[in-house]
């Protein structure tokens, strides 16, 4: 029983998020009004703070920047279900928990509260059960997760950098 959660639930999240993912750009790409109304009250609330625009149209945080994210998640979400592909999910995963992780906390922490276009709170859901599935699929992945923040540790510091700790390996981790 267990082995068929770890075989089917990443695909079943994968599909989850890539949707919800794909269905909101339909509205971000477009402008259209429910669009608006969520950047513009965020908007809003970052110009309170001096960061007036942040959010707005060719803001760092615009509509267009979170739905090309979102574009790209979902993109790795597809490819990650070809076996030989699947460290694209752990990617796609970490995209996810990086844009929802802002959807969630603004939706709970500013004034755009958590049903904010009347939709009974239905986008604000959508946007946890994606988190939430990220996460766990970035728990189902972990071991290429690992591998993945490696590599980018790896590039990122010299080998003298990194400390004693990086050049011990598990046999020899064992006798310390």
């Amino acid at each position: 029983m267990l082995d068929r959660i770890k075989t089917y639930a990443p695909i079943v999240f994968s599909l989850i998020a890539a949707a919800v993912f794909l269905d909101s750009l339909r509205y971000k790409f477009t402008n259209a009004v429910e669009t608006q109304v969520i950047f513009g009250r965020l908007d809003a609330w970052a110009a309170s703070f001096g960061a007036g625009g942040l959010f707005g149209q060719t803001g760092l945080f615009s509509q267009y920047v979170i739905g090309s994210a979102e574009l790209v998640a979902s993109t790795l979400f597809l490819l990650g279900l070809v076996p030989a592909l699947r460290r694209l999910q752990t990617l796609a995963a970490l995209i996810a928990v990086a844009v929802m992780s802002g959807a969630v906390s603004f939706h709970l922490f500013t004034p755009l509260g958590i049903d904010p276009n009347n939709d009974g709170g239905g986008l604000f859901a959508m946007a946890v059960t994606v988190w939430l599935g990220s996460l766990a699929l970035l728990i189902f992945r972990r071991e290429t997760l690992f591998r993945i923040l490696g590599g980018i540790r790896d590039a990122i510091l010299p080998r003298g950098a990194r400390g004693p700790s990086s050049h011990v390996t598990g046999t020899q981790a064992k006798a310390v």
